[in-house]
């Protein structure tokens, strides 16, 4: 049976003579160049950080100018960091040139901010007054970051966007830092399929996604997780095994796994897979973190970001992201609903599993006891075993030195005890209290016992059932009762009828 997961609706399949798994980098015949993590394919694709192939952390749902832009700011700090959330949008699969690298269009850039200027500052329309109620209106529209900017005949308008530096609907929140190591290999893929499909396929999913890396026989592709995202999404973070010829195995870094997967070929047989973003779980230097915070993200003021900064909770785990508009604000928020399910679904298990060590140790408590009070009962046993062996075995013998001494010693301890004033008169005291006790406990006995609630409530129920019991069987009595009288009476007046008939 063929099994198709995340193809095009309407793609048409090539054959598939590799196996009956046709969905996972079936789509085209091709089968990728051969893929060796030994020496990395070098790919145009800019990095992250400069030069660098990480692509893995950029801020979630885009902030700044639109993709291509070059702004400085990636497509998926969010969801690299953690805080979870995988926007499904096509501008974030691509993210833009490198969060540090230098903007690849500087003059583009620079008149898009001009016209940007024109639109909300002096535009030349209509050449009369009423340019400045445009311009108003304008302004008006960059806050709210939806509509387009009219300033010149000769010019297009400017789309205003939640992404431009005027958008009022911008916020700071945290997000967690990756804290895995570029040896780990961690790559984390989102599918647009719900955790119940991925798992039920997931070795189809390892057999696919070791097609994409040319088939080789010395990688091993291995499941570290899945995660349920929000919007029927799932996040599959997998890492690749290299055995070497003489036995030994590592872990391909992530970045060149990373980098792998974004050439042209493999990134087309992911997007038919229904993969919608792909990360590099790899965590962040020192250098890194520090020009990230020292400057400001577009748009954000620099007061609100240092205060951010200042009001970070942990500096050492969370990282301060900026949030535009209200999408982000819903993605992050059920991102969080869902991290709260799972993390009440955790308690709840946590909190099975101490009930159930509760009463494992009432139960071990009550073993415990129970051995104690069997090991008394055997020493005692043993105690008066020994005794009778000993007094069989000194039978017929003199009272020896040590016998002796030990007799002086016990009827020094038995005077000290008979003694007035010594501890055989506390001991009649005591006594005396405790008889003392045992007679006001006998005489106001009904104070000192009392029935539980829950015990006094099931004792009424049952008693109320077998009235109700009782009431049903007088009323069957009853019942025959009247049957019997009526049977009586019939016999009674067949009688004389009969003997009318005979006589």
């Amino acid at each position: 049976m063929a099994f198709n997961f995340g193809a095009a609706a309407g793609a048409a399949a090539a054959p598939n003579p590799a196996g009956a798994f046709g969905g996972f980098g079936t789509a085209t015949t091709t089968a990728g160049p051969t893929f060796s993590f030994s020496t990395p394919a070098n790919t145009s694709t800019p990095g992250l950080f400069g030069a660098t192939q990480n692509k893995g952390f950029g801020f979630g749902g885009g902030f700044g100018t639109a993709a291509g832009t070059g702004t400085g700011l990636g497509t998926g700090l969010g969801t690299g960091l953690g805080f979870g959330g995988f926007s499904t949008q096509q501008q974030q699969q691509q993210t833009l040139g490198g969060l540090f690298s230098q903007p690849a269009q500087a003059p583009a850039q620079s008149n898009q901010l001009i016209n940007t200027a024109s639109a909300l500052s002096a535009p030349t329309l209509l050449g009369d007054e009423r340019d400045a109620i445009l311009a108003k209106w304008n302004q008006l529209q960059a806050f709210w970051g939806t509509g387009k900017g009219y300033f010149s005949s000769s010019s297009a308008p400017v789309e205003f966007t939640q992404e431009n530096p005027f958008c009022r609907f911008k916020a700071v929140g945290y997000s967690c830092m990756p804290n895995n190591k570029d040896e780990d290999g961690l790559v984390a893929l989102v599918f647009n399929k719900k955790e119940a499909e991925i798992r039920s396929q997931q070795q189809q999913l390892v057999e696919s996604l070791h097609k994409l890396l040319g088939s080789n026989q010395t990688l091993t592709v291995n499941v570290e997780g899945v995660k349920t995202m929000p919007d029927d999404q799932t996040e599959v973070v997998i890492y690749v095994v290299e055995r070497s010829p003489n036995g030994t195995s590592r872990r391909v870094p992530a970045t060149t796994l990373y980098a792998h997967f974004e050439q042209a070929n493999i990134k087309t047989q992911f997007q038919q897979l229904g993969v919608t973003l792909i990360m590099a779980r790899t965590e962040l230097s020192p250098a890194q973190i520090k020009q990230l915070l020292q400057n400001p993200p577009a748009g954000v003021d620099p007061i609100i970001w240092e205060q951010a900064k200042v009001d970070n909770p942990d500096p050492e785990k969370l990282i301060p992201v900026p949030m535009v508009g209200f999408r982000e604000l819903l993605r992050r928020l059920k991102v969080q609903d869902q991290m709260t399910k799972q993390h009440q679904t955790r308690l709840d298990i946590i909190s099975e599993d101490i009930s159930e060590l509760q009463k494992n140790q009432t139960t071990t408590m009550a073993k415990i006891a129970q051995y104690k009070r069997k090991l008394m009962d055997l020493s005692h046993r043993t105690l008066q075993v020994l005794i009778k062996q000993e007094i069989q075995r000194k039978s017929g013998y003199a009272i020896q030195a040590d016998e002796e001494q030990l007799r002086v010693q016990l009827d020094t301890i038995q005077c000290e005890l008979n003694a007035p004033t010594q501890f055989k008169g506390r001991l009649n005291e005591l006594m005396s209290q405790i008889r003392m006790q045992n007679h006001f406990g006998a005489v106001r006995s009904e104070e000192r016992y009392y029935v539980d609630a829950d015990l006094l409530r099931e004792i009424k129920q049952h008693l109320k059932q077998q009235q109700e019991g009782l009431s049903h069987l007088i009323s069957i009595i009853k019942d025959d009762l009247e049957d019997i009288k009526l049977i009586e009476h019939g016999l009674n007046e067949s009688i004389p009828i009969r003997g009318g008939v005979f006589s």
